[in-house]
């Protein structure tokens, strides 16, 4: 199989078909585009839940895992309650890495609201970089829809801030020194702190008050992979205008340095959103402080269908994320 996550194939034929046992208390389980995982115990509320295991360095770790996790269960249009860290680390660590990680963890959750529920960490000889996997946890009213069940044919599309920020935050502060040859340091620095845009959870929140259809975390496989995923767990087809998706212009730079597309790269921090009127929900994000657009609508034909400059091409399956073709992220 290749590097990164595994292809919607692959998924359906060795997960998904091996999934046969089911308990009422299950609301949603695993599915194409599903994030998370919602239980309901007959109280009027609903449990959620989502798993995000992310490997970067010890400086960095929490501060990506976390919001990832807890950005699944926001899409959800739960409210993030708590995370359960599990926690991997190669032979060597020193206690200080610990308390790094456990103390930006903190740090996390505090600007998130949430708190850390528990979890488990162990040293281990068969890593070579530390290895956090966050169980986000939230709580939501059983009425409410799921991330993608409300999704119908011919609603806007939504997107927040901008795509790729996730993965130019990453590229910029793992590779600083070869960026800054050709860019000014001010520049990747700049990028470097994107890291703080990553939370959706305003967002969402806010989409959620204003009566939004569904919602998808853009995650992995970038803003397209998460296009395909919403359209194909909600059913229904698309028309996206290229050119009003939001990118950063040093997500531009910092891609074109490396020979990535912007498109497909690692996008934490944009929440895709589907809504009967796009422009009221964009303006009331707006209103806000959080940047949103209509990017297109869905349709009721199975076209995913991306239009640029007056070309039309179709939508690919997720592929692997962009950020996997460098040798250290």
């Amino acid at each position: 199989m290749r590097y990164g996550k595994i292809s919607e194939n692959v998924f359906r034929r060795s997960v998904l078909k091996n999934i046969k046992s089911h308990r009422d208390e299950v609301v949603c389980g695993a599915a194409i585009g599903g994030d998370c995982a919602i239980l309901s115990f007959g109280e009027g509320y609903e449990t959620v839940l989502s798993t995000a295991p992310v490997i970067a360095s010890v400086e960095r770790i929490s501060g990506y895992a976390i919001p990832m996790a807890l950005n699944n269960v926001a899409a959800a249009g739960a409210e993030p309650v708590g995370v359960l860290l599990s926690l991997l680390l190669p032979e060597g660590t020193e206690e200080s890495g610990l308390q790094c990680i456990m103390e930006q963890a903190e740090e996390a959750c505090k600007v998130c609201e949430t708190q850390i529920l528990g979890g488990h960490t162990e040293i281990t000889s068969v890593i070579s970089a530390p290895v956090m996997t966050v169980t986000g946890v939230g709580k939501r009213e059983a009425a409410r829809a799921g991330s993608l069940r409300g999704i119908k044919a011919e609603q806007d599309i939504v997107v927040s801030k901008w795509i790729g920020l996730e993965g130019t935050a990453r590229l910029a502060s793992t590779y600083r020194e070869q960026l800054c040859t050709r860019y000014p340091v001010r520049m990747v620095e700049e990028a470097a702190s994107y890291n703080r845009y990553l939370s959706v959870i305003p967002e969402a929140a806010t989409a959620v008050k204003s009566g939004v259809c569904g919602m998808h975390d853009v995650s992995r496989g970038g803003i397209f992979g998460a296009l395909w995923e919403m359209a194909q767990g909600a059913g229904v087809g698309l028309e996206i205008d290229l050119k009003k998706i939001p990118v950063k212009q040093e997500t531009i730079e910092i891609c074109e340095f490396f020979e990535l597309n912007p498109y497909e790269l690692l996008s934490g921090g944009c929440l895709l959103m589907a809504t009967e009127n796009g422009q009221a929900l964009a303006d009331t994000l707006a209103r806000e402080k959080i940047p949103a657009v209509v990017i297109g609508r869905t349709t009721d034909g199975n076209d995913r269908i991306i239009y640029h400059d007056g070309e039309k091409r179709y939508l690919d399956r997720a592929k692997m994320d962009q950020i996997y073709r460098l040798e250290h992220l």
